[in-house]
C-alpha cells in the first residue's frame, strides 16, 4: 500500500485521538461547569486526571517493543478513544467524568505514541520527510474539528451530553475510514535500543518538554472557560477554540517549510516556547484582544513545539526513536499533570487562573532559557583547544 495512504491515515488518527478523545475536554468545560456538574476547581481536577492517564499510557507505550504489542496499543488507543467518548454521552458529574477523562489520557498517549514511532520512519523511507512533519498538524485540525461542532452545538442550544454523542459519532466514523490504511508495526519494526553518545541530551530535552507542558496546558485547558467567562457565555466565546486548532495546524505548516540548517531545530524550538510565554501572558489581560493574542501566540507554535521536540530526539539519539517518544510524551504529561493542579489552586485560592498563568509563563521562559543555555554549553565545548 502507499505510504502516502498510510501517512494520511495517521494524520487522521492524530485528528481524532487528539482532537476528540484528547481535546474535547477545552470546549465541554463552559457546559459542564454552567449545568452545574462542575465548578472551575473540579474541572482543573478532571483535566489532571486525562493528564494523569496520558503518562501512564506513555510510560506504558515505552515498554512497547514487538510488533504485535504495538498494534494492539495502536488499536486499542483508538477504539478506546471512540467508546469512551461515546460513554461520556450518560456520564453526569464529577467522577465519572474524571474517570472516563483518564481513560482518554492512556489511549491518546497510546496512539499518539505509536503513530509517530512508525509515521516518521515511513515518511524517511518514502523520501517525504515533510509529509512525515505535516502528521502532527492532525490534532490542530481535530481541535478546530471539535470547536467548530461545539459552537454548533451552542447556536442550536444543545446540551452537553448531545455534543458527547456527536464527538463519538464522527469519531467513529473517522476511526472506520482508516483501520484498513494505517501504518502496521510489521512493515517498519521497532528498531532496537541502543544508547547513542547524545542520550544526556534527550534526557534534558525531557525537562525542556516537561517545562512546556506546564506552561502551555493552561491556555489549553482553559481557554474556552476564559472566552466564556469574558463573552458571558455568547456563542462568540465558542470561536477561540476552533481558532486555537487552526492556528496549531498552520503552525505546523510553517514550521515543515523552514530551510533545515545547523542547530536550527534547537533555535526554532527556543522561538516557539518564548512566542508561547507571550501568549500565556497576554491572556492575563482577560479581554478579547488579550484572549485573541493568547490564540495566535499560543496556538501557532503549540504543535510545532511538539513535532520540533520529537525531530530534536532524533537528531540526538536515532537508533532510539519509540523509546525516546515514550520518554518525551511521559515528561510532557508530568508538566501537563501539574498544570490543572496549579489551576485548581489557583482558583481555590484566587478566585481565578492568574496565577496560574504566570506560573505557565515562567515555565515557557525557562524551557527556552535551558535551551540557549545548552547552546552556550556548545559553544564552549568547541572553543576548548
Amino acid at each position: 500500500m502507499s505510504p502516502l495512504l498510510r501517512l494520511l491515515a495517521s494524520f487522521i488518527a492524530l485528528m481524532m485521538a487528539m482532537g476528540i478523545g484528547r481535546f474535547a475536554l477545552t470546549p465541554q468545560l463552559p457546559h459542564l461547569i454552567s449545568e452545574g456538574q462542575v465548578d472551575l476547581t473540579y474541572a482543573g481536577l478532571i483535566a489532571a486526571a486525562n493528564y494523569l492517564g496520558y503518562f501512564l499510557g506513555a510510560v506504558d507505550a515505552m515498554f512497547a517493543r514487538r510488533p504485535a504489542q504495538v498494534q494492539r496499543r495502536l488499536l486499542g488507543g483508538l477504539w478506546l478513544c471512540v467508546l469512551l467518548t461515546l460513554a461520556s454521552f450518560w456520564a453526569v458529574g464529577f467522577w465519572p467524568h474524571l474517570l472516563l477523562r483518564f481513560g482518554t489520557g492512556v489511549a491518546s498517549a497510546w496512539v499518539l505514541v505509536m503513530i509517530t514511532a512508525l509515521s516518521q520512519p515511513l515518511a524517511l523511507a518514502a523520501g517525504r520527510p515533510r509529509l512525515g512533519a505535516l502528521v502532527f498538524a492532525g490534532p490542530g485540525l481535530g481541535i478546530m474539528l471539535t470547536g467548530l461542532l461545539a459552537l454548533g452545538s451552542n447556536l442550536l442550544g444543545q446540551h452537553s451530553a448531545d455534543l458527547w454523542l456527536l464527538y463519538a459519532a464522527v469519531a467513529l466514523l473517522m476511526l472506520l475510514v482508516i483501520l484498513p490504511i494505517l501504518p502496521r508495526a510489521s512493515t517498519t519494526g521497532p528498531a532496537p535500543r541502543r544508547d547513542a553518545p547524545d542520550e544526556p541530551k534527550v534526557n534534558r530535552l525531557g525537562l525542556v518538554y516537561g517545562l512546556y507542558g506546564v506552561g502551555y496546558i493552561i491556555p489549553a485547558t482553559f481557554l474556552s472557560q476564559m472566552a466564556s467567562a469574558r463573552f458571558q457565555g455568547q456563542w462568540q466565546a465558542d470561536l477561540f477554540w476552533p481558532a486555537f486548532g487552526l492556528a496549531a495546524a498552520l503552525g505546523v505548516v510553517l514550521v515543515s517549510l523552514r530551510r533545515p540548517g545547523p542547530d536550527s531545530t534547537r533555535h526554532w524550538l527556543m522561538a516557539t516556547l518564548w512566542l508561547q510565554a507571550a501568549g500565556v501572558l497576554a491572556c492575563l489581560l482577560g479581554n478579547g484582544l488579550g484572549l485573541a493574542l493568547g490564540v495566535l501566540l499560543c496556538g501557532t507554535p503549540f504543535l510545532a513545539c511538539m513535532q520540533l521536540v520529537m525531530q530534536r530526539s532524533r537528531e540526538l539519539a536515532p537508533q532510539s526513536a519509540q523509546r525516546n517518544a515514550g520518554l518525551l510524551t511521559a515528561c510532557f504529561a508530568v508538566g501537563q499533570l501539574s498544570g490543572p493542579l496549579l489551576a485548581a489552586l489557583s482558583s481555590h485560592f484566587s478566585g481565578g487562573l492568574q496565577l496560574a498563568l504566570i506560573v505557565a509563563a515562567a515555565g515557557l521562559l525557562s524551557a527556552g532559557a535551558l535551551l540557549l543555555r545548552q547552546q552556550a554549553a556548545s559553544g564552549e565545548c568547541a572553543a576548548l583547544p
